[in-house]
């Protein structure tokens, strides 16, 4: 494929996601405009009024109709479910803002504000990480996973692809934004909670930040040494990946949880269960990493010696020699 198309499907794709998120904003903002009109005009609305008194509903409905019809029937025309990786990074953002902005809310200012602040790190460093990854191409690929999917599902991919992919990513990035929905509608003093909640996701983002780096680093010098002819280095076994297998998803972990912690405090502890569902997904695709790893021949046994020395995701010291052998024993 020439460079000239390349850059032209890139364009078209950068306009694609900045056009999709269109029909739920503006849907919004009509909302907020009515509410902050007329009260007579929309109190007589059904519409209006039940997104008045159902803001989480509300966001599940415009996530079903925006995300998963809408991106499902575009991956369909393009053959290629690429969005919903970017918009990972995106809706959260979005998400917090609604739940902020609700005529309904009621929160403390400044954890708000620390919140939407945290938000919009984690969102910048992920989108980051997801671009130069993709060498700056916007829908170059799709995840390797979804590619596995479609090989097993076969002619069925086209249907299943929606319960496949978008379903669940509504289950997970709404049942992960519970915090924020939480957090406004609480309005309770800051405490020391508060602070701890701050460290974790800080903690969270930087280390994220720091093992993709890493990774970014040994799959940019594996290709150079491929140019060259020379022989790739077989695991990243350096920096945070030395004392565990997914450091990246220690820390995005971290983050979600970090949420989880500023939303105990004030009192509703159950919105932990998206944490704890993205915990389970992860510890699935790590799985499914680790799978992958050990079908390349080339890397098979050292993987292998990786695993059993390494810790899988909390990061911790490596396993000796002697150890190894007294747990063969």
């Amino acid at each position: 494929m020439g460079s000239g198309s390349v850059s032209y499907r890139n364009l078209k794709n950068v306009i694609v996601a900045f056009l999709v998120p269109l029909p739920s904003i503006l849907f919004y903002l009509s909302f907020l405009s009515a509410i902050h009109g007329d009260p007579s005009s929309w109190s007589r609305s059904t519409l209006w009024t039940w997104c008045y008194h159902h803001p989480l509903l509300l966001a599940n409905v415009l996530f079903f109709f925006n995300v998963n019809l809408l991106f499902w029937v575009i991956a369909l025309i393009q053959s290629c479910h690429w969005m919903i990786d970017p918009y990972w990074t995106v809706i959260p953002v979005m998400l917090v803002h609604y739940y902020s902005s609700h005529p309904l809310a009621q929160y403390e200012w400044w954890r708000s504000r620390i919140v939407i602040l945290l938000t919009w790190v984690w969102s910048i460093r992920l989108l980051h990480n997801y671009l130069r990854r993709e060498k700056w191409q916007w829908g170059a690929r799709e995840d390797w996973r979804s590619t596995h999917m479609s090989q097993q599902y076969g002619s069925h991919w086209w249907w299943a692809s929606f319960f496949a992919i978008y379903l669940p990513h509504q289950l997970l990035l709404i049942g992960l934004s519970l915090p924020f929905y939480v957090i406004h509608t609480v309005d309770r003093r800051l405490s020391i909670l508060d602070l701890v909640a701050i460290v974790v996701c800080v903690s969270g983002i930087v280390i994220a930040y720091i093992a993709d780096t890493q990774l970014y680093n040994f799959v940019s010098r594996n290709e150079e040494l491929k140019g060259l002819g020379k022989p790739v280095v077989l695991i990243l076994d350096k920096g945070l990946w030395y004392y565990c297998r997914h450091p990246n998803y220690f820390g995005e972990l971290l983050w979600w949880w970090g949420l989880v912690v500023f939303a105990w405090n004030l009192g509703h502890g159950w919105s932990f269960v998206g944490a704890l569902a993205n915990t389970m997904c992860l510890a699935y695709v790590s799985k499914l990493v680790e799978e992958r790893m050990l079908k390349q021949d080339c890397r098979a046994e050292a993987f292998r010696l990786y695993q059993k020395t390494t810790s899988v995701l909390v990061p911790w010291f490596k396993s000796s020699p002697l150890e190894l052998k007294s747990k063969d024993a």
